[in-house]
């Protein structure tokens, strides 16, 4: 009989697709050589998930002759939720309610707007809205009215709904009001049986993302409890008594109460296991450095890091699920499609591995085991590095083949790693997975290579490890305290709710603390702290959620309904489509009417126009999107249809970037247009014309000009020709001083100000700014009307036209699979290569960003790819058809104020150069999508191509062109503006596919 265990001792399972993993670790043994590991098992995983636990846990328990009583804990990372979203069956999720708390927003673009139809159709089930909200200094946009919310509970019973999501603005950081919670318990009161999930419990700042999480969330509650209540039951099978608890998508504990009430934060855990798990087996020492952990399965490596804390670095703001966008903690991996099933091609000279599989049908389909596929599993045979299958069936795999197969596989593994990496040191690489067989002794870019032991259950081993959290995410006025007792104050909260999580406070310590001034907002900081600490044992979690656990089927018993598929849009075949141009009755003048193939191919060229700036147009093209379904209706003329003395408004939104993200696109511009009207005393106008074509204002003007708000025509045409960070910076500014006020500014909900008269236009911009911060940074503007003879001489022609054709360039590479040509493609219509360059191509390397007075300052640094290695392999049959850069080799730097400002060129013996300014355009395009990257999502890794374009000649033909918006106007008074290109005209979509009649 075993002599019994000091420590107590932890289960850890990790249910994957294909297998279930089980571990029993004695964590007081953590420092010998078999790092406490008692027993491992691995078993296929089977469609009754809970039978399959059952089965691992118990083979683990007897292979380590353990009795029940020396169980600690059990912990269990699965895929079971994400899976019923993935698959949209609609046996395991539910119909979700959603109310919103806020009195003059949030109406625009309703919730569901970005899901996939398919799904949308599943989970939708009413929406309605009460007064509340918070602005961002987290005073109350309005108190919460209980009469509107028991109203909002009668149409909820009506529909027959149990899941309810509650979604406030700013509502993470209500620590005043907690309005959510407030509204929850009404919600409670009438309708004491529905599920009641608050967004601020889900996710963090980012109002469309958060609610997005909590509606996934809440349709998949009633089947999370079923499912954890069923893992109990195994467990009582099983005789153990111990707590139960689940893994997070940020490596740390949910207790199964919990769990049943957040099954989101569980969704991609599997890969944070892999990574923490071989952390532990590997005994590596790094704790003072990020280690990269390489997890490579039959199909498909994934790639990620662990820092110095343990905890895997999280991903960016934002992140999809099955084709939704969220933002709670995800862990950033990497994928590349290489793993034991790649299949191995021979073409010609080359050979190619993955990132087609075959996948579950390896042991039939590889030569090894008498298939007829090559596989990447029988070089590693071939080789003589692994005995897997039939050696002897191997050997008519040439050596050449070997090498060139082995050859591609490390140069996957290198170029993956080098995407992962935040800098260009090299780092620790820790190997785990089925398929470590694959890869080489050494990779460029890893100090060390290690294949700890247990390597194939790292995944099971990270979910028994785990530690408990806590996070915090605030914004806090440092008017009165300093800015090093504000983070305190976050970090003592950390720590406290990491205590209440089930930590055991003395383990605790904080291990990620990231604090970021507020923009637009006196004195506001914005602090995000995560600490953890090891699981006190003594702590006994809550279980009457899942004593409670409905058991009964319930909507499990329906038929999965595969006709939902059929809601999906129908693909367009993106080289053959035509705008609808028609001519303007009882005129010889055209009109462009927009669709929402038109509205997308805008939004992707708006944004490349921003030159990084001017913000995503992503929001506002869900707003008109709608507006289109809902059969409204957009327009956009030409300026030769404008009439002498046509009265022309324009305008957009300024503020902040952070107050954006909680309000979403609403009708501000709208709005400050009717203020502006008044003020006038105009009772209409004619037409709207833009203020800037780059990012998100440049869809503006079509939400003025719809018919939904004023129905009035868009001219094809702006004030920039792309995007400056301030409302001054305009061509109209440049030809024309004095004719921006009087000009209005509102804020959505009851607050405008017009400004009558300045001195000059850049107090104006000054001015505007400093009362949008007052106004809740965030607001509409609409300038002084102009006229058919400013818009003709003074603005940026046919600059629509030209986003159109950048956006249609991005959609017809991305079906084509040429997306690798795409900064080709665009240099091509933005007039050909006298007009347009490609100014360089490479990696990111380093970014740099600081904030002041409201603006995004820093500088972006791109390092040429090294020679030969220029293309990824899969580009290289394209190379033909890339232009040569302006620079090659060395380094590029860009600095940028909201707006990218210039490149200047490092060579590699040290010569530096510019071969870029503004007003020209520099654009930066992400190579693997073809689309822009503005300055929030400037990250190490990214391969990107630089794109050069002319700026239109209303910036250069007078000298106060450049006084504006040239190099001086941004402090480099040392450079000199040199003309990138001759500047053509964009051609005119309207005349272009006018009819023929």
């Amino acid at each position: 009989m075993p002599a019994p265990h000091v420590g107590l001792v932890r289960i850890g399972v990790d249910v994957g697709g294909t297998n279930t993993d089980a571990v029993a670790l004695d964590i007081s043994a953590r420092i010998s050589e078999h790092r406490g590991v008692l027993a491992t098992c691995k078993t296929p995983t089977t469609p009754d998930v809970t039978a399959g636990i059952e089965t691992a846990v118990r083979k683990v328990l007897d292979l380590a002759e353990l009795p029940p009583h020396e169980i600690s804990s059990v912990t269990v990372g699965t895929t079971h939720f994400i899976n019923a979203v993935l698959e949209r069956d609609v046996r395991r999720l539910q119909r979700v309610a959603v109310i919103r708390l806020s009195k003059s927003f949030l109406r625009e673009i309703p919730p569901l707007s970005d899901f996939p139809p398919a799904l949308a159709a599943i989970l939708e089930g009413y929406v309605g809205y009460v007064d509340g909200g918070l602005h961002i200094d987290g005073s109350q946009e309005a108190p919460i009215a209980e009469e509107q919310v028991v109203r909002q509970c009668s149409a909820i019973k009506e529909n027959r709904l149990t899941a309810v999501v509650v979604a406030g603005i700013f509502s993470p950081i209500d620590q005043t009001f907690r309005q959510e919670s407030k509204v929850r318990d009404i919600i409670l009161r009438e309708l004491p049986n529905v599920d009641v999930v608050c967004s601020h419990e889900v996710a963090n700042i980012g109002f469309m993302e958060r609610e997005n999480a909590s509606i996934l969330n809440a349709a998949i509650l009633k089947y999370a409890r079923r499912t954890i209540k069923g893992f109990r039951a195994a467990m009582r099978k099983l005789q153990l008594k111990c707590p139960l608890f689940l893994t997070q998508n940020d490596g740390t504990l949910l207790d199964a109460a919990s769990a049943a009430k957040v099954p989101i934060r569980t969704f991609s855990s599997g890969a944070t296991n892999s990574m923490r798990g071989a952390s532990y087996l590997s005994r590596t020492g790094f704790e003072s450095t990020s280690t990269i952990v390489v997890d490579i399965g039959g199909t498909t490596s994934d790639v990620g890091i662990l820092l110095p804390s343990g905890l895997p670095r999280q991903a960016s703001a934002y992140v999809n699920v099955a084709g939704v966008n969220v933002n709670y903690s995800m862990p950033h991996l990497h994928s590349i499609g290489l793993g034991g099933g790649s299949i191995v091609r021979q073409t010609n000279e080359k050979v190619s591995v993955g990132p087609d599989s075959v996948g579950h049908a390896l042991d039939t389909e590889a030569v090894i085991f008498g298939g007829p596929t090559l596989t990447a599993s029988d070089i590693a045979v071939a080789s003589g590095r692994v005995s897997l299958g039939d050696a002897d069936m191997a050997k008519s795999i040439s050596e050449e083949t070997i090498h060139k197969a082995q050859s591609r596989i490390k140069a996957l593994l290198e170029a993956a790693i080098d995407v992962i990496k935040t800098s260009s040191d090299s780092l620790p690489v820790l190997l785990v997975g089925g398929g470590t067989i694959l890869a080489p002794e050494s990779l460029k870019g890893a100090s060390n290579l290690i294949k700890p032991p247990f390597h194939d259950v790292a995944n099971a081993v990270g979910a028994a490890i785990s530690q408990v959290g806590g996070t915090v995410d605030m914004v806090q006025s440092v008017a009165n305290q300093t800015q090093t007792q504000a983070v305190g104050n976050a970090k003592s909260l950390a720590i406290r709710k990491a205590v209440e999580a089930g930590a055991a406070e003395p383990s605790v310590f904080v291990a990620e603390v990231e604090s970021l001034p507020v923009s637009y907002m006196a004195n506001q900081l914005r602090t995000i702290v995560k600490a953890i600490g090891d699981l006190d044992n003594t702590v006994k979690p809550k279980e009457e959620l899942l004593d409670n656990a409905e058991d009964e089927e319930g909507d499990a018993k329906v038929a999965k309904n595969s006709s939902l598929e059929a809601i999906e849009e129908p693909p367009v075949n993106h080289e053959k489509y035509r705008p609808r141009i028609v001519r303007i009755p009882g005129s010889s003048h055209l009109e462009w009417h927009i669709s929402q193939i038109d509205l997308n191919y805008l939004a992707d060229g708006c944004y490349v126009l921003g030159c990084a700036g001017g913000g995503s147009p992503g929001s506002t093209r869900l707003q008109l999107r709608d507006q289109l379904r809902a059969a409204y209706h957009m327009r956009i003329v030409d300026e030769s249809a404008l009439k002498a003395d046509a009265v022309i408004y324009w305008g957009g939104h300024m503020g902040s970037p952070a107050t954006s993200v909680e309000r979403l696109n609403s009708t501000e511009t709208v709005s400050a247009f009717k203020v502006l009207m008044e003020y006038l005393h105009h009772d209409s106008f004619d037409a709207v014309v833009g203020l800037e074509i780059g990012g998100a204002n440049g869809l503006e003007p079509l939400l003025a000009g719809s018919s939904k708000f004023f129905d009035r025509p868009i001219v094809d045409a702006d004030f920039m020709g792309r995007a400056y960070p301030t409302y001054w910076q305009t061509t109209l500014a440049v030809h024309h001083a004095l004719e921006l006020t009087p000009c209005a500014i509102d804020s959505g909900d009851g607050k405008s100000i017009v400004m009558t008269r300045a001195p000059n236009d850049e107090i104006v911009d000054r001015a505007l700014r400093a009362s949008c911060a007052e106004m809740g940074s965030r607001v509409g503007m609409a300038a002084r009307p102009t006229t058919a003879e400013r818009v003709r001489n003074c603005a940026v022609l046919n600059s629509y036209s030209l986003a159109w054709r950048i956006g249609r360039c991005i959609a017809v590479a991305e079906q084509t699979n040429t997306l690798s040509q795409v900064a080709e493609a665009i240099v091509q219509e933005a007039g050909g290569s006298d007009s347009a360059k490609v100014l360089f191509r490479g990696k990111i390397v380093g970014v740099e960003r600081r904030l002041w007075k409201g603006h995004s300052y820093g500088e972006v640094i791109i390092a040429s790819s090294a020679p030969g290695n220029e293309l990824d392999e899969d580009e290289t049959h394209s190379a033909s058809h890339h232009v040569k850069p302006v620079a090659q080799g060395g380094t590029l730097k860009i600095p940028f104020k909201n707006e990218n400002i210039l490149a200047e060129h490092t060579d590699a013996n040290g010569k530096q150069s510019i071969i870029a300014s503004v007003p020209d355009l520099i654009c930066i395009l992400d190579r693997g999508s073809g689309r822009a990257l503005g300055v929030p999502e400037f990250k190490y890794g990214f391969r990107v191509v630089v794109l050069g374009i002319a700026c239109s000649p209303r910036w250069t033909d007078v000298p106060k062109g450049l006084e504006i918006g040239g190099p001086k106007a941004f402090g480099y008074d040392d450079v000199e503006h040199k003309p990138l290109g001759v500047y053509r005209k964009p051609r005119s979509v309207l005349a272009e596919f006018a009819p023929d009649t």
